[in-house]
């Protein structure tokens, strides 16, 4: 599980004009992340739009991933779906495509509580034999994964990894605290904005969304925090909070979903990195006004 830690994107999953995914433009995202030196690849998360995939594309997207990273970084596939049986489909699916490890939410729209997803685990765990990562997201599956839950998970073998989006910094910092003496065990914050805090609470590694568009910064910002050279790290920190402030730009007119991966996207385009910023269905692509925001946060941010 060594090989499991340190800067690892949620990768987006660029989109043609006609809701199809535009392969050329994600191949160049893959190679933008892996010069930026990322130790991980997680595709298929919130930050891909995963849950407006299809079976087809899934697989695609996976397979793709797999080919053009050739083995450079370990690739985490989401298996992101409302119920158990759907999950293990997905990821017998990735299982098969090469996918290193399987990223898994609480069930969701079921209305299941902290035993059920505890069960829930256990039987995706019990389909594969590639190791299954925790998702903790309660904004997007309306459910907690409670210390407790997460805790029992991991030292039962479960689980071998939390990637942790819930916001809930004290609960990370106390599951952190619980799994100290299993070494093998790996605990990654999804926040972009405290990765500094996390690191010194004892985080293995960050997924950050805003990494898709500043893979670099995101790997200073880890190898200052793991060198203890703490004012760095924070300066750095800063920087990257204040490129972050391009989720702002769309909010009101567009939802939370759109406002921050449509502007990682919009960024991205205007990097050159994809050909389009455009949103699956029915979120809303960002305008050229948005746009032209992202630009001046950009280049405040030295990226443009």
């Amino acid at each position: 599980m060594s090989s499991f830690h340190g800067v690892v994107p949620p990768v987006v999953t660029p989109l043609t004009q006609d809701f199809k995914v535009d392969f050329p433009s994600f191949t160049r995202v893959i190679e933008y992340l892996l010069d930026g030196g990322v130790d991980g690849l997680f595709v298929l998360g919130s930050t891909s739009e995963v849950v407006f995939h299809g079976d087809v594309a899934r697989r695609e997207i996976i397979e793709h991933a797999v080919k053009v990273t050739n083995g450079r970084v370990p690739i985490f596939a989401g298996v992101i779906d409302p119920t158990t049986d759907r999950v293990i489909e997905h990821a017998k699916v990735a299982e098969a495509a090469g996918a290193d490890a399987l990223v898994v939410t609480a069930p969701f729209y079921t209305r299941t509580n902290q035993a059920e997803t505890i069960d829930h685990f256990r039987y995706v765990r019990d389909a594969v034999t590639t190791p299954v990562i925790a998702y903790d997201i309660p904004v997007c599956v309306h459910i907690k994964l409670e210390r407790k839950t997460t805790t029992t998970l991991a030292r039962e073998g479960t689980i071998a990894g939390l990637k942790d989006s819930s916001g809930d910094d004290g609960n990370f910092r106390f599951v952190a605290m619980d799994m100290a003496d299993k070494p093998d065990f790996f605990a990654m914050t999804g926040s972009e904005i405290v990765v500094d805090n996390c690191a010194l609470m004892g985080a293995h590694g960050v997924v950050p969304g805003l990494a898709n568009v500043d893979p670099k910064g995101y790997v200073k910002l880890w190898k200052l925090a793991k060198a203890g050279q703490w004012d760095e790290a924070r300066k750095e920190q800063e920087r990257l909070c204040r490129l972050f402030e391009m989720v702002l730009v769309a909010a009101g007119r567009t939802s939370p979903g759109s406002t921050g991966v449509g502007a990682f996207k919009t960024a991205m385009q205007a990097l050159g990195v994809i050909d389009s910023n455009t949103m699956a269905r029915p979120q809303r692509t960002l305008n050229a006004e948005e746009a032209a925001a992202i630009k001046t946060i950009l280049k405040e941010t030295g990226l443009a």
